[in-house]
C-alpha cells in the first residue's frame, strides 16, 4: 500500500536558511543529439530526432531495430589508449562529458584543496555481454576444469561502474566524497541531488555530477523487447518512435549517452567571477514501494518528491514555469507522472509547460536526468520551452500543455526536473535562473551555442 500522501497547495519553506547555495557553473553532454552541452541543446531546441536504426549489433533479426545512438563520437580525443582499453562506451562518454563541465566552468573551478571536491555520478552496473557468457558455458562443457574459461584482467574494469566515477574524479582531480549512484532511470538525478546536499551542507566546496550509460547492446535490447517496455512499431521511421502523450505511445526507445555538470558553493563562484548557468534550489528522492516496473496508477511517490522539491525551493507551485517530464513514452508512465502534476500543482497545472525530451532522445537511462537538466537550463537561459516532438494524437486523458512538436517563446524563472524509474524510486529538483552572481559572461560554451526562432 501506498504511503499516505500530502494534499493541497505546495507551501514555500525556508529550508534553505543556514544552507550553502549550489551553482551550476559548467555542462557537459554526449547524446543522441550531439557531442557537446551546446548540440545537445541545440537538437533540444529545434525538436530534432536522434533516434535511428541500430548501428552497435546486427539487429535485423530483432523485434526492435533502433535506439538514439551516440554518433561520430572519437574516443581517441577523450583518452590515451592506455586508460580507454580500461573505460566502457559508456564511460568513454562520460569521461568526455566530464571534461566538457570542467573546461565550461573555466579556470578556477572547484576548491583550492582537490580534497574539498567530490564527484556523484550515477552508471550502470556493468556485467559480461551474453556472448561472452555463451562463450564461457561452451568451454566449460567441452573440456576439463583445467582449462577454465579465463578472461583479461582488463575486461572486469570495463565492467565495473566505479571505474568510469573514477575517470571522472580524475578529469576534475576530485579527491573527496565519491557517490556512485546505481538508480536505474532516475540515477542523475539522485546523483545531482546527493551532490547538492553535499555542497549545501558544507561537505565539500565543489562536485561533478551527472550520469552516463549505453543500454544499445543486443542483450539489452533483446531484454526490454521481451519485457515488452520498449516499442516495436516503429522499425521503418524510427524517429517517430519516442512519442510520450501521443496517444499511439507504445513503449520507449533505448538510448545512450552522458551528461555531467559542474557544481559549486555559489560564494565561491561569484567571487572568481564564473558564469554560473543556474541555481540549484530543491531536491526530493521517495520511493512507490509499488511494482518493479509499474508507474503507480495514482502518481505514487512521484507526488511527494516532486511536492519535497518544490517546497524546498521557496517558490511555491506558481513559482514553477517549466516541468521537464520523465515522459517516456509508455502508457503508464506518462498517465502516472500527469496524474501526479495535477496533484502537486491543482489548478496551476494547466498554466505549465511539460515537455520530455526522451521524444529527441530516446531513453538514456541513468544519464536521463542530465538531459533533462540540459533542457532546463536552455528554456531559463533563452526563454525558449522544447518541445515534446511526434504529438500527432494527444492524449484526451492527459490534457496538460506538453509543447506538441514546436519549441516555444516563453520567460522561464525555473524549472523542474522530474525522473522516475524501475524499482519505484523517484527524484526530482528544481533549478532557477542565477541571480545575484555572475550570469552571461564567462568561459566555455555552455549552453549559449543553440536557440531555435
Amino acid at each position: 500500500m501506498n504511503r499516505m500522501k500530502p494534499t493541497g497547495p505546495v507551501k514555500a519553506v525556508d529550508s534553505l536558511a543556514g544552507l550553502k547555495r549550489v551553482a551550476i557553473t559548467g555542462v557537459g553532454a554526449v547524446t543522441p543529439l550531439g557531442n557537446t552541452a551546446a548540440q545537445t541543446w541545440q537538437g533540444l531546441a529545434e525538436g530534432r530526432s536522434g533516434v535511428s536504426a541500430l548501428e552497435t549489433f546486427d539487429a535485423s533479426t530483432f523485434p526492435v531495430r533502433i535506439a538514439g545512438q551516440v554518433k561520430d563520437f572519437d574516443p581517441k580525443s577523450v583518452a590515451p589508449a592506455k586508460q580507454r582499453r580500461h573505460l566502457s562506451r559508456a564511460a568513454l562518454f562520460a569521461l568526455a562529458a566530464a571534461q566538457e563541465a570542467v573546461a565550461d566552468a573555466g579556470e578556477g573551478w572547484g576548491a583550492t584543496d582537490p580534497y574539498d571536491r567530490g564527484v556523484a555520478v550515477a552508471g550502470t552496473v556493468g556485467r559480461p555481454e551474453l556472448q561472452e557468457l555463451v562463450d564461457m558455458s561452451h568451454q566449460l562443457r567441452t573440456s576439463d576444469f583445467r582449462d577454465l574459461y579465463r578472461q583479461a584482467p582488463g575486461d572486469v574494469l570495463l565492467r565495473n561502474q566505479n571505474v568510469g566515477v573514477a575517470a571522472i574524479a580524475r578529469a576534475g582531480d576530485c579527491r573527496g566524497p565519491m557517490v556512485s549512484v546505481s538508480t536505474a532511470c532516475a540515477g542523475a538525478a539522485h546523483a545531482i541531488g546527493e551532490a547538492y546536499r553535499r555542497i549545501q551542507e558544507g561537505e565539500c566546496a565543489s562536485m561533478l555530477a551527472g550520469g552516463f550509460d549505453a543500454l544499445t547492446t543486443w542483450m539489452d535490447v533483446l531484454g526490454f523487447s521481451l519485457l515488452g517496455a520498449i516499442t516495436d512499431r516503429w522499425n521503418d521511421e524510427p524517429e517517430r518512435a519516442s512519442r510520450p502523450f501521443d496517444s499511439d505511445r507504445s513503449g520507449f526507445v533505448l538510448g545512450e549517452g552522458a551528461v555531467i555538470v559542474a557544481l559549486e558553493d555559489w560564494d565561491g563562484a561569484v567571487a572568481r567571477g564564473a558564469r554560473i548557468h543556474g541555481e540549484l534550489v530543491g531536491y526530493g528522492s521517495t520511493l512507490n514501494a509499488y511494482r518493479i516496473t509499474d508507474s503507480p496508477p495514482d502518481g505514487g511517490g512521484a507526488i511527494s518528491a516532486m511536492r519535497d522539491a518544490v517546497a524546498e525551493s521557496g517558490l511555491g507551485t506558481d513559482g514553477i514555469d517549466y516541468i521537464a517530464a520523465h515522459g517516456t513514452s509508455t502508457p503508464g508512465n506518462d498517465a502516472s507522472e500527469t496524474l501526479a502534476i495535477r496533484e502537486v500543482f491543482g489548478e496551476y497545472a494547466e498554466e505549465l509547460c511539460v515537455s520530455s525530451p526522451k521524444s529527441m532522445t530516446g531513453h538514456l537511462t541513468s544519464a536521463a536526468a542530465g538531459v533533462n537538466l540540459i533542457a532546463a537550463l536552455g528554456a531559463i537561459r533563452e526563454g525558449l520551452v522544447p518541445p515534446t516532438i511526434n504529438i500527432d494524437r494527444p492524449d484526451p486523458r492527459l490534457g496538460l500543455d506538453y509543447v506538441p512538436n514546436e519549441a516555444v517563446r516563453r520567460p522561464v524563472r525555473a524549472a523542474l526536473v522530474n525522473a522516475f524509474a524501475f524499482g519505484g524510486t523517484n527524484a526530482c529538483f528544481v533549478v532557477k535562473a542565477a541571480r545575484g552572481g555572475g550570469t552571461g559572461e564567462g568561459p566555455g560554451e555552455g549552453l549559449s551555442g543553440g536557440k531555435a526562432a
